[in-house]
């Protein structure tokens, strides 16, 4: 089979493509031919070790995709064999990811996807969704999972709604039946955001985004899930209610961050940082049913008309793929791997 590897950590150069002999999945494991490998921040810091040094002599990347279960291991139903499949985590504290045209993984992080969904749909899921789910369940009062009226009557804060965690924050949170805002930079991002479901829109570099915000939403705004933080923190004081809850997954930009603690004192602030790897088995595997139930609703479309467009590369160009996402791509950045 044809696999993209890197042996060293460093600029998208190290990636390779090269013949590997076809995996067999061990006990509890399935085999999937991927159809498409989805690209996110996570992949290029650990292909570049931003992320520390990689554990492996010889490293297939990416987290993300879809494909077919092939071949099942021992204790896995032979009936999934055959059932088409989105992945989730498929690199992590693994050397192989779903850069190439078979991977194995285990059993619980091949989801089956439904046949409407496309499997474009299916490679960007796990971690901007799985992320954005875990963003919008760990206020104190608010819910731990998701589904049709599990935020009603609250309002979410999505910063930077055009990027694909920002992207499924937007449609997690309208499918759970929040009141939706988002911050963007530009009218472009903004087309983007609303075609994703944002109820509102707000150019955070014009006028005053916070007293727009509060006119939406005169009590404040129970979560903000937040991609910056550093350089967001004030816009998010200024707007959050009392009790409410940020929730962060990164801080682009690297801004310091400055808390004023008697400020978040008084209004008994909650901050959540994200990140998938130590989040527990529970809250994830909460958040894998949830997002499952969420792609059978139809709630998590993908492609420019729904708010993400969608960046191509063919298996060999991988590199040029992790560059377009270390670029900044706006939309989800895809390598096409079935022929």
């Amino acid at each position: 089979m044809k696999a993209i590897i890197y042996r060293d950590n460093g600029d998208p150069d190290v990636l390779r493509l090269v013949d590997r002999d076809l995996p067999a999945p061990g006990p509890g494991e399935v085999r999937v031919r991927i159809a498409v490998s989805g690209i996110n921040p996570t992949d290029w810091k650990a292909r570049s070790g931003a992320s520390g040094p990689k554990r492996f002599p010889e490293v297939t990347p990416h987290l993300d995709g879809a494909g077919t279960i092939d071949a099942v291991g021992e204790g896995v139903d032979r009936s999934r064999v055959g059932q088409r499949v989105w992945l989730f985590l498929a690199a992590a504290g693994r050397p192989t990811g779903t850069a190439a045209e078979f991977t194995v993984v285990p059993a619980e992080r091949a989801v089956p996807l439904p046949d409407e969904s496309g499997f474009d749909v299916g490679a960007s899921l796990g971690v901007p969704a799985l992320t954005a789910h875990r963003a919008l369940t760990v206020a104190e009062d608010g819910p731990r999972r998701l589904g049709p009226g599990a935020l009603d009557g609250k309002v979410v804060l999505a910063a930077g709604g055009a990027g694909a965690v920002g992207h499924a924050v937007i449609q997690l949170a309208r499918w759970a039946g929040a009141t939706v805002i988002t911050t963007i930079s530009g009218p472009e991002k903004a087309r983007l955001a609303t075609a994703a479901g944002a109820h509102h829109v707000i150019n955070y570099r014009e006028g005053d985004p916070a007293a727009e915000i509060r006119e939406l939403a005169p009590d404040g705004v129970d979560i903000v899930a937040e991609v910056a933080l550093g350089a967001n923190l004030a816009l998010d004081m200024a707007v959050l209610r009392t009790r409410g809850t940020i929730s962060t997954y990164g801080n682009d930009g690297g801004k310091p961050v400055e808390l004023d603690v008697m400020r978040n004192m008084v209004l008994n602030t909650r901050f959540q940082f994200v990140v998938l790897y130590t989040v527990g088995s529970e809250p994830l595997a909460a958040a894998v049913a949830d997002v499952a139930a969420a792609v059978r609703d139809g709630a998590l479309p993908v492609g420019e008309e729904h708010g993400l467009p969608l960046v191509r590369f063919p298996l060999d160009r991988t590199a040029d793929a992790h560059r377009a996402v270390e670029s900044g791509a706006v939309g989800k950045v895809l390598v096409d791997v079935a022929p």
